[in-house]
């Protein structure tokens, strides 16, 4: 069975996620979609705003906000949708596009899709799609630490309200915009929705985007994220590149920062499990996303592709052939404090203690 991709559709309070979905359902390419709607208060409005998709397949979560305290209501809603599509009580939907709210915090959600083996049967992450608006965007990153982490996370970005930053002064501001979702999240591409009009195809995909077979534009962005944010003789801190994109250092984001860890040699398949287990310990809620791909020793022509978010990582995907003639090993990071120093070290450990491990058989067996 061809798994059916999920989108989660997130960013602050007014940055126009409903007007952008609404417009995206109009599409009749998406009218087989399935949404599932978080409202934040006791009257719920955005199910009522959106229209252009059956209303049996739509679904509101009044519970609050998508967080850990209501996952397991996001789990059981997924669960039943996925009944009730193979009951045929609801139309055969092709995908689900999920939107939080605004004060969400994505990686609950990104975990629930990851971990949860029922869900992991029958669903596939296809990305995370963040709004920001253009004329109090920046304002909003300055002063929300939520606002920061859906950028962090995304995907995909897009600017919305750019009709309305005419004046010369919101223009800069704009730019200035620009200027830190590139410095929060350089993999991410920008895109610009006006009253919500998009191409629907650059927002949704149908596959799940870290299956890098098909050198889909945002597997090729990170993959370059990860050429440029390599520094062999850097300090091995993961602030420089950050640094390096704004003047102000004092802003409450300026721990969250990307780096990328690029290594030649291949990585013994048992030191895998060991490096994520120790990324998950010790980094934890500050490590918020992880992406991979990695030329494994015993499988040099199938890479494995591997994403975490916070302390939860997905099993590899394997896949059936490189996507390009380079077959380095390419971690990307984004977090808040992390040091790319530690974690070369903790490479660099693993490997020692791989290697040990292999001398010490040899010797056993005489070799």
């Amino acid at each position: 069975m061809t798994a059916i991709p999920v989108t989660v559709l997130t960013g602050f309070l007014g940055s126009g996620k409903t007007t952008l979905l609404a417009a995206l359902l109009r599409h009749p390419a998406l009218a087989r979609t399935a949404v599932v709607i978080n409202e934040f208060g006791e009257v719920g409005l955005d199910h009522d705003l959106v229209a252009g998709s059956d209303d049996e397949s739509f679904v509101t979560l009044q519970t609050g906000c998508l967080c850990c305290t209501i996952r397991g209501d996001l789990v059981l809603t997924l669960l039943d949708l996925l009944a009730r599509r193979a009951a045929g009580t609801v139309p055969a939907f092709e995908r689900i596009v999920i939107e939080t709210s605004g004060l969400a915090d994505p990686a609950p959600i990104l975990q629930a899709l990851m971990t949860e083996a029922a869900l992991a049967e029958q669903l596939t992450l296809a990305g995370v799609v963040t709004t920001v608006d253009a004329v109090l965007g920046l304002a909003t990153l300055e002063r929300q630490p939520e606002a920061v982490k859906q950028v962090a996370v995304a995907d995909r970005l897009i600017l919305t309200k750019t009709d309305l930053a005419k004046t010369d002064q919101v223009a800069a501001r704009a730019t200035d915009l620009r200027q830190r979702l590139r410095t929060l999240n350089p993999a991410a591409p920008v895109l610009v929705a006006v009253q919500g009009a998009i191409d629907p195809a650059d927002v949704l995909r149908d596959r799940d985007l870290y299956d890098l077979s098909g050198k889909s534009a945002e597997a090729q962005a990170w993959l370059t994220v990860a050429e440029e944010g390599h520094d062999p003789h850097g300090s091995g801190d993961g602030h420089a590149h950050a640094k390096a994109h704004s003047n102000d250092l004092n802003r409450h984001d300026a721990a969250i920062s990307t780096f990328a860890i690029v290594r030649e040699a291949p990585f013994p398949a048992v030191a895998l499990p060991l490096l994520l287990e120790i990324l998950a310990e010790h980094c934890g809620a500050d490590l918020l996303r992880m992406k991979g791909i990695l030329n494994i020793k015993e499988s040099p022509d199938r890479p494995a592709v591997v994403h975490g978010v916070q302390h939860v990582f997905q099993a590899p995907v394997w896949l059936e052939a490189w996507p390009s003639g380079d077959r380095r090993s390419r971690l990307v990071f984004i977090g808040r404090d992390l040091s790319r120093r530690w974690i070369e070290a903790v490479v660099a450990a693993i490997d020692a203690e791989v290697a040990e491990g292999e001398r010490q058989s040899l010797e056993a067996a005489g070799l």
